[in-house]
């Protein structure tokens, strides 16, 4: 497993739709192990294969939360939305791509997705609270969309300008 370096947005690789995994290969069970060590490491609780630069439809993600309780690592490999809550939850979201930049976004309570595992196996889960939330984040960048496309034009800008300096600094560093 290796760290792999986080895109940051403005990054027009973060905006592409990204074409299904064909099959499930030692490449991308080797990318799904660095990807769970990049977002523990960064931390996050999800991480989306075009934050990495690679543009295939994958994500990993793990909401525990609590210290003392077992890691629960998921990757989900091709994942679709097969249901959608009518009941509507807010949540202030964050992005490794947009770092220390928050602001509240309305999705679903609950989705049921379905995806393919590293096992090759179709899976099917309902995830309801910051699993729900984290979920569809993750597969919102797999189709080139991100948190900050929720809110306001004003809102937007402000945080891409303030990505956009970042970089710089970092450029710079």
């Amino acid at each position: 497993m290796s760290i792999r370096p986080i895109l940051i947005h403005p990054d027009p690789r973060l905006k592409k739709v990204c074409p299904p995994v064909p099959a499930v290969t030692d490449e991308i069970r080797q990318l799904a192990d660095d990807m769970l060590a990049t977002m523990y490491d960064a931390p996050g609780v999800g991480l989306a294969a075009p934050q990495v630069g690679v543009l295939t439809r994958l994500f990993v993600m793990d909401c525990i939360k609590d210290e003392d309780a077992a890691p629960r690592p998921m990757v989900l490999i091709n994942p679709e939305i097969t249901w959608r809550s009518d009941e509507q939850h807010t949540y202030e979201e964050g992005c490794l791509s947009i770092p220390e930049h928050y602001a509240e976004v309305t999705r679903p309570a609950r989705v049921r997705m379905r995806w393919t595992g590293l096992d090759a196996q179709t899976h099917e889960e309902e995830f309801d609270g910051l699993w729900a939330t984290c979920a569809q984040h993750e597969l919102d960048h797999l189709d080139g969309r991100l948190f900050i496309d929720h809110l306001g034009p004003m809102k937007r800008q402000l945080i891409t300008r303030k990505m956009t300096k970042l970089k710089r600094e970092r450029a710079r560093a």
